[in-house]
């Protein structure tokens, strides 16, 4: 496939509220750069206190009044199949707006997009199998156990991945027969924009999707202390996690919270290193290292340590850095020179902690790169349990290689963290592959496989990754109430 087009600045953006472009929605203009070239990619009008107002004022009226809870399962199904279209449809300039904005490769975002467009696939069955029960209950009438939407919700989106994350909280959101406000991050919401129009040309109606865009200090906190919100859905770092937790204490709302991670990647002595090396490396520097779910810490059996070490420093140095449009590109730009500067500084931290710095963790300052908030990935070796580097969330393409000795210490190893998000482990011994696995305080975790979030199934974490769950049928659980309805059927 040829490379994206990279074609100047986007039409300016509005916010969307009630079915129609917002425009400023009562804040200011505020233009979002494309990392990989520093330049100006839009000017996206900001949501304040008063947009807020409006869009979560919209979402109550349409939750109150309108057809979409009022809907069958099977209208809602179609409505979500025609938003799955729409998004096909629409797939490469998705994409390439997820690229430029996001600074991912363009690969990754094709992906991504697609995946996107699975989701509300996925919801829109799902719409049609999610329903209650009858209860034997102890008495000569009948017991009906109904699940009924929350209401409306507020559904808040990272950076990192903008257009996939607001199809895992929208599509089981709609699904379920709720109204929502999405509000994607201030840096990337070009592609979450473009959901307002999108479900308006599927075909659901005025006041159930609206999209504002705006910083979360101001904009995200007053859509979690509005009162007509009745349910948030949060993916951040974890210390803005606990302070939604605070916000949305007083009213009692039900929160869902995917947050930071510092995931484990235990590999044994008797793994396949070669298959090992090959599916791990993007695993920690895809998205160049700004994933949640990244396997940062790399546990190693003291065995195998020096060969695995030297397989992964030699695959990480011919990883192709490079321009996101370009699709040889495999890593791409930080998000912004701030946050590479941040990530910088872990490199500095490592080295006075007494890490071996491998390979990797230089800026470029030459050439087309030097222009963008690149960072090549780093590996550090002789890493202490203790060091900053192994127990904080760098969120950046840089990954820190512990050893043990044996099957308890890297268990201990693994759950040495205040985290619990994702992982791996790789073994050939099929016993000690399910009693790591069940021991690793993880929420989800893959053996010789890099990969653990699927549609199909639960995510989410332990600890401070977060509480709640996205996808599987559970997401469609998190959005709804369970109700209990007695009838009596005797004099």
């Amino acid at each position: 496939m040829l490379a994206a087009s990279r074609e100047g600045p986007v039409d300016a953006i509005g916010s969307w509220i009630d079915g129609r472009s917002a425009g400023a929605s009562g804040g200011e203009a505020l233009d979002v750069l494309e990392p990989a070239t520093g330049e100006r990619l839009a000017r996206v009008a900001q949501a304040d206190v008063e947009g807020a107002e409006r869009a979560a004022a919209a979402a109550e009226r349409a939750f109150r009044t309108g057809p979409w809870p009022r809907a069958t399962a099977a209208e809602r199904q179609r409505a979500l199949l025609r938003l799955a279209a729409g998004i096909r449809a629409a797939a490469e300039e998705l994409a390439t707006l997820e690229a430029r904005n996001a600074g991912k490769p363009i690969a990754d975002a094709r992906w991504e997009v697609d995946a996107a467009a699975q989701c509300f696939e996925f919801f829109a069955g799902a719409a049609t199998t999610h329903s209650g029960r009858v209860p034997p209950v102890d008495a000569r009438g009948v017991g009906v156990v109904l699940r009924q939407p929350v209401g409306p919700c507020a559904l808040i989106v990272p950076w990192n991945f903008p257009f996939l994350i607001a199809a895992w909280k929208l599509a089981p959101a709609l699904a379920a027969g709720n109204t929502a406000v999405l509000k994607p991050a201030s840096a990337t919401p070009l592609s979450a924009l473009r959901l307002g129009p999108l479900a308006r040309d599927a075909g659901v109606p005025d006041g159930v999707v609206n999209v504002l865009a705006g910083p979360g200090a101001t904009l995200g906190a007053a859509l979690v202390r509005h009162p007509a919100i009745r349910k948030i859905s949060f993916t951040g770092d974890s210390d803005n996690g606990a302070e939604i937790l605070r916000l949305a204490a007083p009213d009692i709302k039900r929160v869902s919270l995917e947050l930071g991670g510092k995931s484990a990647n235990l590999v044994f002595a008797d793994a396949d290193l070669e298959a090992c090396v090959e599916k791990s490396l993007l695993s920690v520097f895809g998205n160049a290292g700004q994933d949640c779910c990244a396997r940062s810490r790399l546990l190693v059996e003291e065995s195998v340590h020096d060969e695995l070490v030297a397989r992964f420093a030699k695959a990480t140095q011919a990883l192709r850095v490079g321009d996101p449009l370009d699709p040889q590109t495999q890593v791409g730009s930080l998000i912004s020179p701030a946050h590479r500067e941040r990530v910088a500084g872990y490199l500095e931290v490592g080295r006075r902690e007494g890490a071996r710095l491998v390979c990797g963790g230089e800026i470029p300052r030459s050439g087309a790169l030097a222009r963008g908030a690149f960072l090549l990935p780093a590996v550090f070796d002789r890493v202490a349990p203790a060091m900053r580097i192994a127990r904080e969330e760098i969120f950046g393409p840089v990954v820190s290689v512990l050893s043990f000795r044996d099957e308890d210490e890297a268990i201990a190893l693994a759950n040495d963290s205040p985290y619990g998000l994702s992982g791996s482990l790789w073994t050939r011994d099929a016993p000690r592959a399910m009693r790591v696995a069940r021991a690793v305080e993880t929420g989800v975790i893959s053996v010789n496989a890099s990969r653990s979030v699927y549609l199909e199934a639960p995510f989410g974490g332990w600890k401070r990754s977060g509480v709640g769950r996205e996808l599987g049928v559970e997401a469609l659980d998190a959005y709804s109430e369970l109700k209990s309805i007695y009838f009596e059927t005797e004099a």
